[in-house]
């Protein structure tokens, strides 16, 4: 169904919807829930990219746990995203003040760290073991930059294997490097699809003089719409197309702006005209 058809329908069903200014509104609503919503199908999958790439380059390294953290706020803490081994769920979300650490030093200077033994550093902060349970002996940290600015740190936590465990080499921290190159374009990707969620979810929760509650009211007959789930089908099938290569990403946008020409001849009596 057309998008206006559809919009005016759902208007229709739901009387509470203020009269004044209906299609400016709806429009508007309709924008940001599409953003909302692309954005969090494309955050869930990345966050499972950068799990996949820590289980892989931890495994290279001979590390048994590996985490990513980035920034939270303005006051430069840092806030784990995403991590591998025994603690991983506990660590998620977990917060390091700003300068705290030996994450928040290679945070701080852009310079990559090794330590052998954190019993023997004071920089090491012990809270987050204290809170997980988790027993750190050896840390090797590096940054995560993307287009030269520092947007967190990537750490690998203890040895595999059998005891006595190895120090971290240099050419383990060249490794780390080149990992933390692709894993930190993945944490741009899912940094900017949050930045429209969280931009849309705070529009929609806004207390003010728009009756909100039927609006909210109005959203989820939105989403219940077949063609909103048609449309974020689409998103996630241009997603998969695209992660599949260089190739597949040029047909497909040759084919998507074939449509868009087709659909600008034929506006007038075209359903995919919006």
């Amino acid at each position: 169904m057309h998008w206006r058809f559809a919009t005016a329908a759902i208007l229709g069903k739901n009387r509470h919807m203020p009269d004044s200014n209906d299609a400016a509104l709806a429009s508007k609503l309709r924008q940001i829930i599409e953003t909302i919503d692309i954005a969090n199908a494309l955050t869930d999958p990345l966050t499972l990219a950068i799990e996949d790439l820590l289980r892989v380059s931890a495994a290279e390294l001979g590390s048994g746990e590996a985490s990513v953290l980035i920034r939270d706020g303005s006051d430069g803490d840092l806030r784990f995203l995403a991590a591998t081994g025994e603690v991983a769920g506990q660590l998620l979300n977990l917060k390091v003040p700003a300068g705290k650490g030996i994450a928040g030093f290679v945070m701080s200077s852009g310079q990559p760290m090794a330590v052998s033994d954190v019993g023997e550093t004071e920089s090491f902060y012990a809270e987050v073991d204290k809170t997980t349970g988790f027993s750190t002996e050896m840390i090797l940290a590096t940054p995560l930059r993307h287009d030269g600015e520092m947007i967190g740190v990537l750490e690998y936590v203890n040895r595999s294997g059998v005891i006595p465990h190895l120090p971290f080499t240099p050419e383990e921290m060249d490794k780390a490097a080149l990992f933390a190159e692709a894993i930190s374009s993945l944490v741009n990707a899912y940094e900017s699809a949050k930045l429209l969620r969280d931009f849309g979810d705070k529009v929609l929760a806004s207390n003010g003089e728009t009756d909100f509650a039927s609006v909210r009211e109005w959203v989820a007959d939105l989403r219940n719409a077949p063609e909103h789930k048609e449309m974020m089908d689409l998103a996630l099938l241009v997603r998969s197309v695209a992660s599949r290569g260089e190739a597949e990403r040029k047909m497909c946008r040759e084919v998507l702006e074939a449509v868009m020409r087709y659909s600008d001849v034929n506006g007038d009596t075209s359903f995919l005209k919006l």
